[in-house]
């Protein structure tokens, strides 16, 4: 509206009443603001008129993932639930699409977009070479991005797109102490089951992982990438086992597949922890569940979505955009690890 105003050549306040087609300026002013308003490709915020009282309004979630894992994996589920207790207090409403993948996920964002569906989307899985914050500053649409960039800057740096904040965990710390952890117990051939093959944090395990291991002295770690789903990491978990130097530690990316994997062990006369140690990235009630008890990083997810989701009302409320760091998680030693017992 500062924008229009300058173009117009009248005050915030006229633009205001001409907009909302409120008495106080005159029919030629109305026009001139309109047409300014329309060359500027300006758009009514229904939730900038939410947050004032005034009216309703929606936020948009595409996840581009395979729909089958989304049923299953805790972090979601509880990451949603976070988002719509903030977004329910505010009479904001959640828009929820699966699509196949990012190209289809920035076509969502162009149609919501231009039909004036949503004020702001909360974006997850952050990729190497992303193309969605570009499209989503060119839109102009606020946006949070659930997760860290791609590349790590410096917090004095300025925030690169003005209307899109970060909501970030350091996953290279977090992988730093699990491989700690193994290793202060003797492990020296780790396996790490990873997810998706492009997304960032998935990237920043997978160099945590390997740096972490340079520095420690462990022989032999090894990443490899699947869909998050408890069949693929089964499947994982057969071929590391079945090779000729098989692991004495797997790492898993979810609570889904860790469970899988252990009882794959199990299926092939191993004991966890004795013969095969176990970590899960994501803890849940299955990794309490589960006997043994599964190591794993606590960190609460639903506070996650409360978080991404504050943020984005302060994005619709005028703010600036900004990186907003969240704790690390905190590995619960359970059960499922143990010193090896061979090689």
């Amino acid at each position: 509206m500062k924008d229009i105003a300058r173009r117009a050549g009248v005050s915030e306040s006229a633009v205001s009443f001409a907009l909302n087609d409120r008495p106080g300026v005159s029919e030629t002013t109305r026009r001139r603001v309109r047409r300014v308003a329309d060359q500027l490709g300006w758009r009514a915020s229904t939730a900038a008129r939410a947050l004032s009282g005034e009216g309703a309004a929606t936020v948009g979630l595409v996840l581009a993932r395979p729909a089958s894992s989304l049923g299953i994996e805790s972090f979601f589920l509880q990451l949603v639930s976070g988002m719509q207790e903030v977004l329910s207090e505010r009479h904001l409403g959640l828009l929820f699409r699966v699509v196949a993948g990012a190209e289809e996920e920035c076509a969502v964002y162009r149609r919501w977009w231009a039909e004036q569906r949503v004020d702001g989307v909360i974006v997850v899985d952050p990729r190497i070479g992303d193309p969605r914050p570009a499209l989503l500053d060119s839109l102009g649409l606020p946006a949070v991005v659930v997760g860290g960039r791609e590349v790590d800057r410096e917090p004095r740096e300025p925030v690169p797109y003005p209307v899109i904040s970060t909501v970030r965990v350091d996953d290279a710390a977090a992988m730093g102490a699990i491989v700690e952890h193994l290793a202060g117990l003797g492990h020296r051939r780790v396996v790490h089951v990873a997810g998706l093959a492009g997304l960032a944090h998935t990237t920043r395990r997978v160099a945590s992982l390997r740096t972490g291991a340079a520095r420690l002295g462990l022989p032999a770690v090894r990443s490899v990438t699947t869909d998050y789903s408890e069949g693929q990491g089964a499947e994982a978990t057969r071929l590391a086992l079945a090779g000729a130097e098989p692991p004495t530690a797997i790492i898993y990316d979810n609570d889904v597949m860790a469970v899988a994997g252990a009882g794959v062990a199990l299926g092939m006369g191993l004991s966890v922890p004795r013969d095969l140690s176990v970590v899960a990235w994501e803890d849940s009630a299955l990794c309490r569940a589960t006997h043994p008890r599964l190591t794993a990083l606590d960190r609460d997810a639903t506070a996650f979505g409360r978080r991404a989701a504050a943020e984005l009302v302060r994005l619709l409320g005028g703010r600036p955009a900004r990186e907003v760091a969240q704790p690390t998680p905190e590995l619960v030693v359970r059960d499922s690890t143990a010193p090896p017992r061979r090689g």
